[in-house]
């Protein structure tokens, strides 16, 4: 791998960890919530037609575009060939996002400095324009298998919230942008996003966090896996942010974990209040997201790296966004909920996940 590539590949790699959004896959709740009802997208195929009554559907570019090499059971590992085009069609996806951000930010900020837009439409078409670029770029390059798990509520009649989600792979931002619509809904509010600032000294990344108005965290640079060290210094102007995104019309996302987590397999990473801290502030509920299986194809932890074992992820939206009652609660809510679905792809049993979204647990 040469300089120039080694290069490239490292700012798209830092451009996923900020965190940090093809038409998935829906899957219905659980029982105890509404029954879903399906979209009616589905599967294309020449091999096979989807039943009428199905309660998820695949994605179209999946469906025309991949390879059937690519294409086992889901959850199923990965031979040496399937792997090595998932992380071909991975590394694709990678390097195409990096041209195409700055080509495709260019007008928005030409607008920007004629002043034909002012600063709040910038961010929000730069949000729009990276959501647009991830979603695309997925389907031309189609290495994952994507599901998203979202009551409908959610989708119908989104409330301002502070958003959570576990950090599992440096390809989180991008899922996170390609899927927004399908996990919050049409009718979300924009969002900004609380990001490392050490981030910034790649110029990709620094072009999409600072168009977009995402907000900087300063902490230092001590590798994955490692205590957290912030400077609380950037407390107070990430503060002052951060009010200011809510007074303009934004939501919150923040990742509680901090860094990502080098052992997803096994739950989740201490959890820091700061999510609690925003929420209590802004006088907002949180509402939690969890990812599942990006990191078995590109992992935290470097020795892994992109070994591309697996395709298939999942997105899961949990309802019933909450005030808590103080910041321990908020943790360990995150770490039992979102911890167990991080690790294992499906969510604790319905008694269970029920007693902790409506606070149950934590008060026995």
């Amino acid at each position: 791998m040469n300089g120039k590539f080694r290069g490239l590949l490292l700012g798209a790699a830092l451009l996923g960890s900020c965190y940090g959004f093809s038409p998935p896959r829906v899957m219905s709740p659980p029982a105890y919530y509404k029954q879903h009802v399906p979209s009616a997208a589905k599967l294309l195929s020449s091999s096979a037609k989807q039943t009428r009554n199905t309660s998820l559907y695949s994605s179209a570019a999946v469906s025309v575009t991949e390879f059937q090499a690519v294409s086992p059971p889901e959850g199923k590992k990965l031979n040496k060939l399937q792997s090595a085009v998932v992380r071909t069609l991975m590394v694709a996806f990678i390097m195409s996002m990096c041209v195409a951000l700055p080509v495709t930010l260019f007008p928005v900020w030409v607008l920007y400095r004629l002043k034909i837009i002012n600063r709040v439409q910038k961010e929000m078409l730069s949000l729009r324009v990276g959501q647009f670029c991830s979603r695309w770029l997925m389907r031309l390059f189609p290495f994952a298998r994507k599901k998203v798990i979202v009551e409908p509520e959610t989708l119908t009649d989104p409330q301002p919230a502070i958003w959570v989600c576990n950090h599992i792979s440096m390809l989180d931002l991008f899922f996170v942008l390609a899927l927004d619509k399908k996990m919050r809904g049409k009718n979300r509010r924009p969002i900004k996003c609380l990001y490392w600032k050490g981030l910034e000294s790649n110029p990709i990344t620094c072009l999409l966090c600072k168009m977009a108005g995402f907000i900087p965290v300063d902490m230092s640079d001590n590798g994955n896996g490692n205590a957290n060290e912030y400077d609380p210094k950037s407390f107070k102007q990430m503060l002052r942010s951060t009010k200011n995104a809510i007074k303009d019309g934004f939501d919150i996302a923040i990742l509680p974990e901090g860094q990502p987590n080098p052992t997803p397999e096994n739950g989740l990473q201490p959890v820091f209040s700061g999510a609690f801290t925003l929420a209590k502030m802004s006088r907002r509920p949180i509402q939690m997201i969890a990812l599942h299986g990006l990191h078995k194809m590109w992992h935290p932890d470097e020795n892994i790296g992109m070994a591309c074992t697996e395709r298939d992820m999942a997105a899961r939206v949990y309802p019933s966004s909450r005030v808590y009652k103080d910041a321990e609660e908020f943790s360990s809510t995150f770490s039992a909920v979102v911890g167990h679905f991080g690790a294992h792809g499906k969510d604790l049993d319905d008694t269970e996940l029920q007693l902790w979204l409506d606070g149950t647990m934590w008060e026995t």
